[in-house]
């Protein structure tokens, strides 16, 4: 019979971790509904310098103008630092905006505003046109693994 317990708790236990692995991966974004996308880019934005900023907002236009926004899926995934892009005081907020309207997308980490609400003791806001994702890092991971390309500006 301890054979047998030991299977019925391993198996339990399988059970279980099964059960909370689609809620893992339902806390990251599902990739963009972009069919007849035949480039698909990430960009990295991690610091709080409005020269890359700038640069990461420069490298989607252009490549929006490039590439039909039908053909091209971006997405901006922003942590740490790099998430004052999406404060609605950032200077560079209509340009994000403008952005989300041709089809890019820019993510949110939800890590990072959890750590500058407990330290400031209040949650920072942000943008309507921003996506949260819980971890912006693993989101970046999950669009490599989806056939993006990482570029960080």
């Amino acid at each position: 019979m301890t054979g047998l317990s030991t299977i019925v708790r391993a198996t339990i236990a399988a059970l279980l971790i099964a059960a909370a692995a689609p809620e893992a991966r339902a806390q990251q974004a599902p990739l963009q509904d972009k069919p007849f996308a035949e480039h698909k880019i990430v960009l990295q934005l991690s610091d709080n310098d409005p020269r890359k900023q700038g640069l990461v907002l420069s490298v989607a236009s252009n490549l929006m103008k490039f590439y039909d926004p039908d053909k091209v899926a971006i997405e901006v995934v922003a942590f740490g630092p790099g998430i004052e892009l999406l404060r609605p005081e950032n200077p560079n907020r209509k340009m994000v905006e403008s952005l989300v309207a041709q089809g890019a997308r820019f993510d949110i980490c939800l890590n990072t505003v959890d750590t500058l609400e407990r330290e400031n003791g209040k949650r920072p806001e942000f943008i309507a046109a921003a996506t949260p994702v819980q971890v912006g890092v693993a989101q970046i991971l999950f669009l490599t693994e989806n056939g993006y390309t990482l570029v960080r500006p």
